[in-house]
């Protein structure tokens, strides 16, 4: 066959480590590997609906990456503690379901610094390695603290934030990859730097809830891009049906065409049709 046809409700796609790393869209749970198709001509169809991850009722916006309205206003995945860890309320009482916090916020997390625009830091889960730092399309990653629970994750990078980013300038990132930074000496800067605070956070956490990863190694990616846009211009569905180009490479949670970038995670739950003409 010329043609390649699939179709279902978009997820973000699934991003495997490896020398170059691999990529799989993914609709209606299906892995669909798409590395093979770089320099292919790829047609992404919104087809119309939207169904809630969550419930999978119809709604007509998706709100916090695929969610209905309900969900978003009741669910605590969807709660502003996740964007923001360090205003977690679990202790006050007000956690919209405890038994999810406890699962999801209650357990090991890691502070990082990543090399994606230029140096950030981070939080992840320790089970969301490396796939948070390919999410984001880092170039380099550092693990350089681990805690117990996210909000102390939050608290952490609360301080570090004030020196450094804490989020990706994602037109600089579609660009190229920034030039190689030695970040286990930002690490050690940033702990001497905001030495007295992070001592007085761990005196009131106790004794031994931060641990610093003086032994880690710096991670390096390398992602499937034939080339990097000079100008970045970003496709919408919700203002373009039908997005097409040929496919020049895959970063972060973007695929890159020659007409444009998208961000597939935004638009998790639309019902794509995805075409690829294999012979282009």
């Amino acid at each position: 066959m010329s043609k390649s046809e699939f179709s279902g409700h978009l997820d973000k796609m699934r991003i495997h480590p490896a020398a170059t790393v691999a990529y799989s869209l993914v609709l209606n749970n299906e892995e669909y590997p798409i590395n093979d198709f770089l320099g292919k001509s790829l047609s992404l169809l919104w087809e119309g609906d939207i169904h809630c991850r969550a419930c999978n009722r119809p709604t007509n916006k998706s709100f916090s990456q695929g969610y209905c309205y309900p969900c978003f206003t009741k669910l605590p995945e969807c709660d502003s503690c996740i964007m923001s860890p360090e205003k977690c309320h679990f202790h006050l009482g007000t956690c919209r379901d405890a038994a999810w916090g406890e699962r999801v916020c209650f357990n090991d997390h890691i502070v990082y610094l990543a090399n994606s625009s230029g140096i950030k830091v981070g939080i992840t889960r320790m089970k969301n390695m490396p796939s948070r730092w390919l999410d984001q399309g880092a170039a380099q990653a550092l693990p350089i603290a681990r805690v117990a629970t996210r909000r102390l994750a939050g608290l952490v990078e609360d301080i570090i934030r004030r020196d450094i980013a804490d989020k990706t300038n994602w037109r600089a990132m579609l660009k190229g990859d920034s030039p190689e930074l030695d970040l286990v000496s930002e690490r050690d800067r940033l702990k001497e730097h905001f030495a007295e605070e992070l001592n007085q956070l761990e005196l009131e956490q106790g004794p031994g809830s931060i641990t610093w990863l003086t032994n880690e190694s710096v991670r390096h990616f390398n992602y499937p891009v034939i080339e990097y846009p000079t100008k970045v211009s970003s496709h919408n569905f919700d203002k373009t049906a039908e997005v097409s180009g040929r496919l020049m490479g895959m970063k972060g949670q973007y695929l890159i065409l020659d007409t444009g970038v998208i961000n597939l995670r935004k638009f998790t739950s639309y019902n794509v049709r995805v075409t690829v003409n294999r012979e282009s």
